[in-house]
């Protein structure tokens, strides 16, 4: 009987997602067709704001949505002094699709709108895809090292659609989405790798880099997210049927060091090695963070 009334709240929690996507899409398809339509910087400039409220207003719908399925408070800290109408770089570590549905839920309205760098062949997922699309999100090329060894100018591709990308960012404010490690955690990559941390896997530099340096001096700040799930990771599916367990967030403001936005990571090797030790810090406060809610999570 249990899981028949999760699957019963699954199915009706995914229906009015769906109905919700829909809802705001229309609208948002309108628009994007017309900026399509008429590429000037002007049109840009009026129909964007536009283009992001109807975004928030579709993210604050699924908030309600999720609000009302979760039967464990959240336990959010850092949000005190975050602002809307700033720019921030925001960095988070990667365990499930359900850390979006938490970032977004926890981040709407208190920052600009997220956008995520997101890997080309999620254009093509039905309706959210062109979504994406309509709201500038980045689309990324993934080439395997053997490719990259065989035609290092591929390599360009995406420092070029993240100069693209940005260049747009620049115009209204923005929230700027990576998740440095590159993809979910799980022990069997944690095991591959050899992570010398606890919780993380290790941080990929690129993509943090490529965005400082396209507009790193526009960004207030860079948002450092550490999510933990103490009930075990959860699928998007325990989510929709209300089992997704407790969920904690903690989020710090760090200060972007102004070097970091004027130099090369790709042709300059000494800023290289500065970056990847300064990452390989907040990666090691993280780690230590995240560590630190679990065991707050383990107290009667």
């Amino acid at each position: 009987m249990k899981r028949l009334l999760a699957f019963l709240l699954g199915t009706l929690s995914l229906t009015l997602l769906a109905l919700n996507t829909i809802f705001w899409c229309t609208p948002l398809f309108v628009l994007a067709v017309i900026k399509l339509l008429l590429p000037f910087a002007g049109v840009r400039r009026l129909i964007d704001p536009i283009l992001n409220r109807i975004a928030t207003s579709w993210i604050s719908c699924n908030g309600v949505w999720i609000g009302l399925l979760q039967r464990e408070p959240w336990a959010v800290e850092g949000l005190g002094s975050l602002r809307p109408d700033s720019w921030y770089l925001v960095n988070c570590n990667h365990r499930s699709w359900v850390d979006i549905f938490v970032l977004q839920r926890v981040l709407n309205r208190r920052i600009p709108l997220l956008k995520f760098f997101l890997k080309q062949q999620l254009i093509y997922v039905p309706v959210i895809g062109l979504a994406w699309w309509a709201l500038d999100f980045p689309f990324m090329r993934r080439h395997s090292k053997a490719a990259l060894r065989k035609n290092p100018e591929l390599r360009n591709q995406d420092r070029e659609t993240t100069r693209r990308a940005c260049a747009k960012f620049a115009r209204i404010p923005t929230s700027v989405m990576t998740f440095a490690e590159g993809t979910r955690y799980t022990p069997v990559k944690h095991r591959a790798q050899s992570s010398p941390y606890r919780h993380l896997l290790k941080p990929k530099a690129g993509s943090l880099a490529m965005a400082l340096n396209a507009m790193g001096e526009q960004f207030h700040a860079l948002l450092d997210v550490s999510i933990a799930y103490p009930d075990g990771t959860p699928t998007f599916w325990q989510l929709a049927s209300g089992q997704a367990g407790r969920v904690m967030v903690h989020i710090r403001e760090l200060p972007i060091p102004p070097d970091f936005c004027t130099s090369d990571y790709n042709s300059d090797a000494t800023f290289r090695g500065e970056f990847h030790r300064w990452l390989g810090q907040v990666w090691e406060e993280k780690d230590e963070q995240i560590a630190t809610m679990l065991a707050q999570a383990a107290r009667p």
